[in-house]
């Protein structure tokens, strides 16, 4: 071993790669997965949320001896994926680092050396910077600032939006590392003193904003997370037209509004309610973006707005999309 990266290196990572039903994504990120050293990468582990495409029958014929694989019963969302992936390599494998992407995110050929290259321990979580195979920067994976608990960033959210609390476009060229507050699950590296610090992504969750809480939750319990523009990961999800203001299907609509009330009620504090009340106000306009399908999105706003408030996750996937078949009125 190389030995600047035997005095700096990091420890052993475990990569934890949660898959639904996309095995030619699976596929790809796999295959740069294994084209990592062992001694950047000592663990792979690929959560399947019950898949029904092929991808049990793939990885039972793969012979890499890291990876592991833990196959859910039944589709338990990114979140619970995460959940189970992450718990998995903690109790099983006793990694140092987890690295955590989707099925369709990959680290960039030398990212996981770079991560070796310089002392980590003085951070929880670091988050990579994601960009489309293209090159261009994926907009849904910018780290972020808390603007409630910085002035600083709150004045720009009021100035900017959210080009005012996000990462900027100068950060990303800096090439130093800088303190964040929440990240996504898209080339994020987290700690066990993190897991120790939080335990795991809440997998009642299922989509959306269980990376956002997550990292919020690493920061509220005082850990610190930083931003490293110069480890780069993949994300081939160009196609998916993240500026889009609509879900399809629809039923997953309840799952944003629902968590996005959680994720506001752990950052604003005392601001949660006038926060709140201005984005209950703008959400009543959505329905028209939804054409034929505007009755289904009230309902399931509804019942997102009810559940989030109170905090209920019990809500189950086939009820959710029941609500999506039979809105009422």
């Amino acid at each position: 071993m190389d030995q600047d990266l035997a005095t700096l290196g990091a420890g052993r990572v475990a990569a934890i790669v949660v898959t639904f039903q996309r095995l030619p994504q699976l596929t790809a990120t796999l295959e740069r997965l294994f084209a990592t050293a062992p001694e950047h990468l000592a663990h792979i582990v690929v959560v399947d949320n019950a898949s029904a495409d092929g991808t049990g029958e793939w990885l039972a014929t793969q012979d890499d001896p890291r990876l592991s694989v833990v196959t859910l019963p039944q589709n338990m969302g990114g979140a619970g994926g995460f959940e189970a992936g992450m718990r998995f390599a903690v109790e099983t494998l006793d990694p140092d680092w987890l690295l955590v992407m989707d099925d369709d995110a990959r680290p960039s050929p030398g990212a996981l050396e770079r991560f070796h290259a310089v002392p980590r321990g003085g951070h929880e979580a670091w988050a990579a910077a994601v960009f489309y195979p293209s090159g261009n920067l994926c907009e849904m994976n910018r780290p972020t600032r808390n603007p409630f608990w910085s002035p600083r960033a709150f004045l720009g959210a009021l100035l900017s939006g959210r080009q005012g609390f996000h990462v900027s476009d100068t950060d990303y060229a800096s090439g130093s590392a800088s303190q964040i507050d929440a990240a996504s699950f898209v080339g994020l590296f987290v700690s066990r003193a993190a897991v120790a610090k939080v335990g795991y992504p809440d997998p009642s969750l299922f989509i959306y904003a269980d990376d956002v809480l997550y990292t919020l939750g690493i920061r509220k319990a005082g850990g610190t997370i930083a931003f490293d523009p110069t480890m780069r990961f993949e994300h081939d999800c160009e196609s998916s037209q993240p500026g889009r203001k609509i879900y399809d299907p629809v039923w997953r609509a309840y799952y944003h509004h629902r968590n996005i009330i959680f994720v506001y009620r752990q950052a604003a504090g005392v601001l949660f309610w006038p926060v709140m009340l201005l984005f209950l106000i703008r959400w009543t306009f959505l329905a028209r973006d939804y054409g034929a399908k505007a009755p289904a999105f009230r309902t399931l706003l509804r019942r997102a707005i009810h559940d989030g408030l109170r905090g209920d996750t019990s809500a189950s996937l086939g009820e959710v999309k029941a609500l999506a078949q039979s809105p009422s009125a």
